[in-house]
């Protein structure tokens, strides 16, 4: 690698302190908000697994040459400290973070200079956490845009897992809020990965070097005029075609005038955000597709409701169901019940037929399931079923106070 020059740092304390609040921008590798969300707005039963622990976020450097609208490390942001670290202090700095947290790390960067010359000082780090510090823990490394391929498979060496973030739904959206970026050369980097991660899958071999096993990406919403229907498509198609591991999402937040930009100054309700990643998790574990979760003439999702109950009660014919003899698809499509108690379901009723204390023994949340579901053919909604106005009143989620916006707020923001 060539003799590089570089802004010096920070001392240590306050680069990590700037580093911080530059991870505020990437939400790629944080823990799952939804569990963050106030008592009774989200229902517990969209989460089939535990989220992953926060993984803590260095950057290489905030020196950055492109000018997104949405970030505060933009090439016009003047008051902002900058620095760009020398790939073994970078090294040093994450494995003391790694081994200070013990969940890994997560190594980002601003495009310095361009995308291919970030990538090589990415790649750098990497080769010497792994091959000199003997680095063995979790490392998320991210892929900028536009980058070559030949630098994606070195990087793809030495870290478990690669993000590259496509930003906005629409393809126009880019010229309104990140002018130097295209849909092409985030989707590129994003195929490459792809067929990096199958083909190592595919053919493994003691002679060829392993690459990383998934990739994931980061999406905002509210950004441009796109609606939550359009999100969804866009997610079940990357999940679809580049395989990914997670889509994250987070609030589009513009508060401060960008240099280039005419954009009203907003800030995306979060509770929006709750429930993209409720209706995420339907599309990737619960079976569920784009058109179901929000049809055409629904272009967002309910803020009283949560999806998976938002669609029930816009599709009674599919209930009750009967939980002695429904299949797990069906059960995890029971408003309340997920698939950790679909499951406990279909392990109790091997050894006898389940009545409603059966099921309270075994933690299902009858409360909201109780309309959608027979035990031994009784059914004991009365004829809620049949007044899907009132049920959606009985079922909606209590009004998000400002107080608790706020505290939902303040815990999604990452590390």
């Amino acid at each position: 690698m060539a003799e590089l020059r570089f802004h010096k740092p920070p001392e240590r304390p306050e680069l990590l302190r700037v580093m911080r609040e530059d991870a505020r921008y990437d939400a790629a590798s944080s823990s799952d908000p939804v569990a963050a969300c106030p008592p009774g707005f989200l229902s517990g039963d969209i989460r089939a697994k535990a989220p992953p622990p926060k993984v803590p976020k260095v950057f290489l450097s905030n020196q950055c040459t492109f000018n997104c609208a949405y970030c505060g490390c933009r090439a016009s942001n003047g008051e902002k400290t900058r620095y760009c670290v020398q790939p073994r202090e970078m090294a040093r700095i994450a494995v003391g973070e790694a081994d200070r947290n013990r969940r890994g790390v997560f190594l980002t960067s601003a495009i310095y200079k361009n995308a291919d010359y970030t990538e090589e000082l990415i790649v750098e780090t990497l080769r010497i956490m792994r091959e000199e510090l003997r680095y063995p823990g979790y490392i998320h490394a991210k892929v900028m845009p536009g980058t070559d391929p030949l630098l994606i498979e070195k990087a793809g060496r030495y870290a478990d897992r690669l993000s590259v973030n496509i930003e906005v739904a629409k393809s126009e959206g880019y010229a309104k809020i990140a002018k130097q970026k295209t849909r092409d050369n985030i989707l590129s980097p994003m195929a490459a990965i792809s067929r990096l991660i199958w083909a190592n899958r595919e053919e493994k071999s003691p002679f060829k070097p392993a690459f990383a096993t998934s990739q994931t990406t980061q999406l905002m919403a509210g950004s441009t005029d796109e609606d939550d229907r359009t999100i969804l498509t866009l997610s079940s198609a990357l999940y679809r075609k580049y395989r990914l591991g997670r889509v994250y999402y987070t609030a589009f937040r513009y508060r401060h005038p960008a240099a280039g930009y005419d954009l009203p100054l907003v800030s995306t309700p979060v509770w929006r955000i709750g429930r993209l990643y409720q209706a995420d998790r339907l599309l990737q574990l619960y079976g569920f597709t784009p058109d179901e979760i929000l049809p055409p003439e629904h272009a967002s999702l309910s803020l009283d409701l949560d999806p998976k109950t938002d669609w029930a009660l816009r599709n009674p014919q599919f209930f009750p169901v009967e939980v002695n003899r429904a299949p797990y698809e069906s059960l995890v499509r029971v408003p309340g019940i997920g698939d950790v108690y679909a499951r406990r379901i279909l392990q109790a009723r091997r050894l006898g037929s389940l009545d409603r204390d059966a099921l309270v023994r075994l933690g299902i949340p009858m409360k909201k399931c109780l309309y959608f579901i027979t035990c031994r053919g009784q059914y004991a909604g009365g004829r809620m079923l049949e007044r899907p106005d009132l049920l959606r009143l009985r079922l909606a989620a209590a009004p998000v106070t400002a107080c608790e916006q706020l505290r939902f707020e303040d815990c999604m923001e990452p590390l």
